[in-house]
């Protein structure tokens, strides 16, 4: 069965850069809403609904109210803004930090690190699991 995803921001950058990756694959059904309803949250709730996961390409406040559309649905979202990335109700979407992997197939709210954390991350977070770096 098709795993069915949603893109809500599918407009900017960053949702049709996910779009042109997923749209080859198979066993995805990318839902789309058209241009003129892409906006109205009727159509949104709808379509994160509908989603197994939803991808939030949106600015922090757009991003907030999708999640409250699908508080009451099983979707799984991973949000690209900022909102939701210092919440400890939602899982920092970085799989390359100790037991982070787990945590982020497990979860439903996965928060997506931003290009510059995720640069810092990946250069100290081995430096500070290996004992080479400590707060004392």
């Amino acid at each position: 069965m098709a795993k069915k995803i949603f893109i809500d921001g599918k407009a900017g950058t960053t949702g049709l850069r996910i779009y042109e990756r997923l749209e080859s694959f198979k066993g995805i059904e990318l839902i789309s809403l058209d241009d003129e309803k892409r906006k109205d949250p009727a159509c949104r709730k709808e379509a994160l609904n509908n989603a197994d996961i939803a991808f939030l390409c949106l600015p922090d406040d757009a991003a907030r109210e999708a999640v409250e559309l699908a508080k009451d649905f099983n979707t799984k979202i991973i949000d690209t803004s900022t909102a939701h990335r210092t919440l400890s109700s939602w899982v920092y979407g970085f799989p390359e930090l100790k037991n982070q992997r787990e945590k982020i197939k497990k979860s439903k709210r996965i928060a997506n690190p931003g290009c510059h954390a995720s640069g810092f991350i990946a250069l100290i977070a081995p430096l500070v699991e290996n004992g080479l770096l400590s707060k004392d």
